[in-house]
């Protein structure tokens, strides 16, 4: 896990507001910064909510803190309003380190921040032949969009866009994770699975490999240790689907991925089943268990996520 501490700016509905101060209640602090309504501890990351309807997420594991609730906000308003910067300066502007119009692979993944669900990891090849095309269709990080765009947008990439895809299933995951496998292991466990597929066939002309950065390279590294095939030569940027097109149509196409396998979980259980990790959430989650039992948690749910807890007690 990066030292780096990270700022993410989550701007919320009134109605999510509401569920956050609900929700963090329990966490708050004494004292609450001027115009804050409530700052409260998650974990290693310090949440502020003010009554703008700004919610700060500070620490390093800001990025899940604050995923937890992209999801409510956009079930709730239908989109989503989020930045994100370092400790710094919360109002830099991410800066090109990469040439737009190139050949490059990328890969990026959805579903760590939603309790339901699995972790779905995308690789895509786009070539600078593609761009204009993507660039016309309004390609852009999934979080940007609607998923009503997604799942419009989507078939059109993939008519031109190849692409690798991984579904981890939630008992996939509840197998694996604990004290030898925690997320940021498992994600550049994933990345390198899905990245190896187009390597190693070495019939793609690309100029980057590039992956959105969830860790330091060598801690990225250092989690493959056991993987008969490493990918090397990546180039690791922060806010990679802002810059580099086969890192967008990645998260474009797991989060296509990704609702699919929701629609299935929806069937499976008779109801729409919501995203995030929020209370909305723990509701439902009590409600499975009432109607199904604790065992089926483990066939439609992240067990490590700290909503199990909530829901069992």
């Amino acid at each position: 896990m990066t030292n780096k501490v990270i700022t993410k700016v989550l701007v919320v509905s009134d109605k999510t507001k509401e569920m956050m101060v609900d929700y963090f209640s329990d966490l708050k602090r004494d004292k609450t910064p001027q115009y804050a309504i409530l700052q409260a501890d998650d974990g290693d990351t310090v949440v502020t909510i003010y009554n703008s309807g700004k919610a700060v997420f500070q620490g390093r594991d800001a990025d899940l803190a604050a995923d937890f609730w992209i999801e409510t906000e956009r079930i709730n308003s239908g989109k989503v309003n989020v930045t994100s910067s370092d400790e710094k300066d919360e109002k830099k502007k991410v800066e090109r380190k990469i040439p737009l119009r190139i050949s490059s692979i990328g890969s990026d993944e959805v579903g760590t921040g939603d309790f339901f669900g699995p972790i779905v990891v995308t690789a895509t090849y786009v070539s600078k032949d593609n761009v204009d095309f993507l660039l016309e269709l309004g390609v852009k990080d999934s979080k940007k969009m609607s998923d009503s765009e997604i799942r419009k947008v989507v078939p059109e990439i993939i008519k031109k866009v190849p692409y690798h895809t991984f579904i981890l299933t939630n008992k996939q995951y509840n197998k694996v994770y604990g004290s030898d496998m925690n997320m940021n292991k498992m994600k550049a466990i994933l990345h390198n699975k899905v990245l190896s597929e187009f390597v190693q066939k070495d019939k793609y002309n690309y100029d980057y490999i590039v992956v959105d950065q969830f860790e330091n390279p060598r801690s990225y590294y250092n989690h493959l240790t056991e993987a008969k095939f490493k990918v090397y030569g990546i180039t690791f940027l922060t806010k990679a689907e802002d810059q580099c097109l086969s890192v967008a149509c990645a998260s474009l196409i797991s989060r296509y991925v990704f609702l699919g396998e929701m629609d299935k979980i929806s069937k499976l259980i008779g109801e729409t089943v919501p995203k995030g990790a929020g209370p909305l959430v723990d509701e439902f989650g009590k409600k499975i268990v009432n109607k199904y039992g604790n065992d089926k948690l483990d066939e439609v749910a992240k067990l490590s996520f700290k909503n199990t807890m909530r829901i069992l007690k």
